[in-house]
């Protein structure tokens, strides 16, 4: 099953901000290459990240303001992509007219432990909520995505876990987790989100998935062979 890009750039709802389809007053165009900023941007950026087979899938709770927002890409902001930590993403100049870039700590967290345990040319991050809620009146806020938002994001949650279903699939944190678990899936393990206090949870818990996928690489072929054929039904 192919991404269900269309899916992802037609969603609009109220207090959602759409990263790849809609363009925001910081991004910065004043370089005049308007193409190689905003939402276009992101969505080739996107598309390079996807272009992998991965063994690792994380996926976090949903987007936000200082990353994915502008970045396109979950756990991942400004920063990290100025400072090209980012596989598969060439060089970029500044994505906002911001006078320093945005540097979400969660995006730090999981990029620093991914780089420090060699898994980050082997993983895909997504999240249960592909775009970006936010408070009302506050398009640089965060909030958790309601349960009819997490409704309405199944369809592209689950075309972009059967194009990886080979993949370990981890949940991070436990609104990732349930979203998952409804739409039938289990995950192969839940670590602790980095956010509010949880960075060294979870590093230690992804130092311990690191371990435990190089000891089960046999079983977990195995499940993600039944992941494909389920996919495939």
């Amino acid at each position: 099953m192919a991404i269900p890009y269309a899916a992802l750039l037609d969603f609009r709802s109220k207090h959602v901000f759409n990263p790849w389809a809609q363009r925001d007053p910081l991004d910065d165009i004043s370089s005049g290459r308007p193409d190689d900023i905003g939402p276009r941007a992101r969505l080739a950026r996107l598309q390079a990240h996807f272009a992998i087979a991965p063994a690792l899938v994380l996926v976090g709770e949903a987007s936000g303001y200082q990353g994915c927002h502008f970045s396109g890409l979950a756990f991942t902001n400004e920063k990290l992509l100025l400072e090209q930590r980012i596989p598969r993403i060439g060089s970029v100049g500044r994505l906002t007219k911001r006078p320093r870039p945005w540097c979400e700590p969660s995006a730090t967290v999981v990029w620093g432990a991914l780089h420090a345990l060699d898994l980050a040319d082997r993983t895909v991050l997504w999240n249960a909520f592909a775009w970006h809620p936010f408070k009302p009146g506050q398009p640089y806020s965060n909030r958790p995505p309601t349960r009819a938002e997490l409704e309405d994001g199944r369809e592209v949650l689950d075309g972009v876990l059967d194009e990886f279903a080979a993949a370990s699939l981890v949940a991070v944190g436990q609104v990732a987790d349930r979203a998952l678990r409804g739409l039938g899936r289990t995950p192969d393990a839940t670590l602790r989100h980095p956010s509010m206090g949880g960075a060294n949870e979870f590093r230690a818990g992804l130092r311990a998935l690191a371990k435990r996928l190089t000891s089960e690489r046999p079983s977990l072929r195995r499940r993600a062979a039944r992941r494909r054929a389920t996919s495939a039904g």
